[in-house]
Order: C-alpha cells, then structure tokens, then sequence
C-alpha cells in the first residue's frame, strides 16, 4: 500500500487500560504527552474507536484473529470467575491454535514477526510463539507485572538484569534493538505494553513532578471521588464503587509520561534507521481506563464510567494510525471502529490477500486511512456477560449510526443513546423511541444467535 515498491514494516503499539482521555491529543490537560500527540500529528487520530471488549484478553484476541470475543468464545479476561444474580456465562481461556492469527498471517506474507511484552492468550501451549511470533519477549500468561514495573519482574519470557530497571522503558530497550538488528525484511513488531495496568508505579521523579502540578493547578482543593452503589458481584458486594472525577492521580501521570517517553524513543530509533517513510505503526488501547475501582487512577470524563463497563468509558479508546504516503498528517476520523479491524486492514497494507474465513467481523480500514468518509458495515457488537471487577454487570451492546443500545442481562432493561448527542449517556431514549430500540435489540439478539454467544444464568 506504500507506493515505494516495498512492503511496509508494521509497528502496533498495544497499551493496557489506557483511557480514551489519557492523553494530551484527546483533551487531557494533566498528562502530558508530547510524542504521541506528535504522532497523532503525523497521522490519523480516531474519535470514535473502540475496543471489542470492557476487558482486556477478549480485545487482544480479537485483534489476532479478526474476529469479535462472542464468535471465538473469549469473553472475558483469562481467569475471571465471577457471579452474583446471575451465574457468568463459560468462556474459552486461550485463543485456540484454529485462528490462523495475524501473525501467522504476515509471517507467511514474508514478515519477520516478533511479539514484546503481554500477552494474556492462555498458558505456555498458546504462546506468541505457537501463533505466528518468531520471537517473543516477555508474553505469557500473566495479565499484568506480578512484582511491579520495576526489576526483578518475575516475567516468563523475561529475563532480569539489574535490580530496580523499569519494565517499560526494558520492553522498549528490546524492540529498538530488534528494529536495529532487522536483516531487511519487513517485520511486524506487536509491542502490546503491560502500563498502564495495576499496580500503579511512577519513577519518583515524575510522581514529584506532578504532585507540584496537582497543587498549581488547584486538583487538591477539589473532589476526586464519588462514593457509588455496593458491587454486584458476590465477591466484592461488601464494597463501594468509587468513581475518580478528576484526572489528578500523580503516580498514574508519571506512568503515563513515561510511556510516552519511551514512545518517544522508539520513533526517534524508527527515524534514526531511515525506515519512517516505509514503517506503518498503530498505537491504541486494549479497553477504556480504570475509573471505578482498584485505586481508580484515572477519569474518562465526558465518558461514562471505565473499565469493565458496556458504557463508552469502558470500551471507547484511543486510536492513533501513522501510514506514511496513505494517511493524510493531522487528519482526524469520526468513523466506528473496532478491533477485529486490525486484521484485513494490516494484511492490505502488507499487499497480502484478505482472508475473509478469518477475519470474518473485521472491516478495512484502508479507506478511512485514505481519508474516505465511510466504510461498509451495519453495526458494531460487543458481548460481555459477566461481572466486571469494576462495576459492570452482564449484557451486550450494539452501535449503529450514532445510536447505541445497550442490553442488560440481569433485568432486561434496555438503555438507548444518541452518542453524537449525548456522549456521557445520561439520556436513556428507550422509552421516547421503542421502535427503534425495538429495532436494534432485535439486531443484537439475531447477532449473538449468529456467534452462539454464551448468555448468564440466574443463580439457584
């Protein structure tokens, strides 16, 4: 797709829990983040991407085989066991080694293929390495940093050096010296980062940096939380939901600015090797930031909500694409997007075939990237029915136009929304518009029929 004559390089930036505003291009005034804002620059910035699911394992496999969690059977993160008024519905704890997965895919297509940091796909037998990876650093089973960002990890795959190296900027470390190494091929780095999940660790010197901002900008006069309804779910129902109202979190902020320097690293080793112009690089979220429990580090606001939620703070991200000589610098996106999207559009870049038994609920995006208005698709789908660890209650959801109605498992209740309207979700339309909420939940049932989505039960 690059008119070059070559095949691109592929770099796709992954961060975990990482909100749709968490970062100085999408509104954020107290992180801040200067080299992915410049990215945005130099590419393509999406207002209305989303992640496949309020979780993160169900998104990371929806992005290795094309297909949305409900088709493939992995809906929730990989060893959840929740319940409350309704039973959680069975879900398949690995991405099986049927998908032929992206990887698999460009490793055919001639790519040099190489995975750096989490995975979260299952145990040893699902690996990076059995699903297309040459090489894999730090991917395995864990869904976040057992012993913090700071060495010794405790990562399989992983091997610790000196005491107290943060893990970020290693996972970095590795994939320059990757890129540096390369033997010419084309490669496509999968660079799926552990930050900005728990536990929430700053390198001391950003911590202080921003407790003084904090103070500047009057954040410790302020309320930073707000006391909701106990949990839902049986193992946490003697705990309050804490919502976060302000974005003001010191150590997350330090998180985040060092992230965005190793980002910045990282681009600086992309140009310094004279592959800019051939290198195609993504960067975005594996769902919407931690917001009501666990700390609650950031706020999503005008989101709804966050993390392990069906509204769009958990599921909104961050979206970022730079494809050099396709993507037009600076322009923006308004188009729903989703992650089974990653799948086609990659392979197309890669001038591969499509592979349409594969990605089957994946839509290219080439024609977004080219700066077209439109692409062909009815609706977009999400299946979570479980209890999330942060206040979500089991349902399925739908987005179409700029309608989303969202499904409740454990009442059946039905919310509706105009999001270009009503971004927050504070507007419940069902009633003032039965026909086509009517319509929509019909769609949604049809859908989940379809995949055979696994529904909740009441407990006994």
């Amino acid at each position: 797709m690059i008119p070059n004559g070559k095949n691109p390089n592929i770099i796709f930036i992954l961060i975990d829990d990482m909100g749709w505003k968490d970062l100085g291009c999408y509104g954020s005034n107290f992180y801040e983040t200067p080299n992915i804002d410049r990215l945005a620059k130099e590419g393509m910035l999406f207002t209305d991407a989303y992640a496949s699911c309020p979780v993160c394992s169900p998104t990371r496999a929806s992005i290795m085989s094309g297909k949305y969690p409900a088709t493939i059977g992995g809906t929730d993160w990989i060893g959840a066991h929740n319940r409350g008024k309704l039973i959680d519905a069975p879900y398949i704890d690995h991405l099986a080694l049927t998908e032929k997965s992206l990887a698999s895919a460009l490793k055919d297509g001639g790519y040099n293929t190489w995975h750096i940091g989490k995975w979260h796909l299952g145990k040893s037998d699902y690996y990076p390495d059995k699903h297309g990876f040459k090489i894999n650093i730090g991917g395995c089973h864990l869904g976040h940093p057992p012993k913090g960002y700071f060495s010794p990890y405790n990562i399989e795959n992983l091997e610790d050096r000196k005491d107290g190296e943060c893990l970020t900027d290693r996972l970095t470390e590795e994939a320059i010296n990757l890129i540096k190494s390369s033997d010419g091929k084309p490669f496509f780095l999968n660079l799926w980062y552990y930050d900005v999940h728990t536990p929430v660790q700053s390198k001391p010197e950003y911590r202080e940096k921003y407790i003084q901002k904090k103070k500047q900008m009057g954040l410790e006069d302020i309320q930073e939380f707000e006391e909701g309804d106990y949990f839902l779910c049986d193992h946490k129902k003697h705990l309050r939901i804490n919502r976060r109202l302000v974005q003001s979190d010191p150590n997350y902020a330090g998180m985040i600015e060092n992230l965005d320097r190793n980002i910045g690293a990282l681009l600086s080793a992309v140009e310094k090797m004279g592959i800019t112009d051939n290198t195609m690089i993504v960067f975005t979220s594996d769902n919407g930031g931690l917001s009501t429990a666990e700390g609650s580090p950031t706020c999503n606001d005008p989101l709804n909500e966050g993390k392990g939620w069906m509204y769009e703070g958990g599921v909104r991200v961050p979206l970022i694409v730079k494809c050099p000589s396709v993507t037009k610098p600076g322009s923006i996106c308004t188009v729903p997007v989703t992650s089974p999207d990653f799948y086609p559009t990659l392979l197309q870049i890669a001038n591969m075939e499509l592979i349409p038994s594969q990605h089957t609920d994946g839509v290219s995006l080439i024609p977004l990237l080219k700066g077209e208005k439109t692409i062909e698709r009815e609706a977009i789908y999400w299946h979570y029915p479980h209890y999330g660890n942060q206040g979500g209650t089991p349902g399925s959801s739908i987005r179409m136009g700029t309608y989303k109605l969202i499904e409740f498992f454990e009442d059946g209740r039905l919310e509706l929304y105009n999001l270009e309207k009503d971004l927050e979700e504070e507007h419940n339309l069902s009633e003032e518009m039965p026909d086509l909420a009517k319509k929509m939940q019909n769609m949604l049932a049809r859908w989940r029929e379809s995949v055979d989505a696994k529904i909740p039960v009441h407990s006994i």
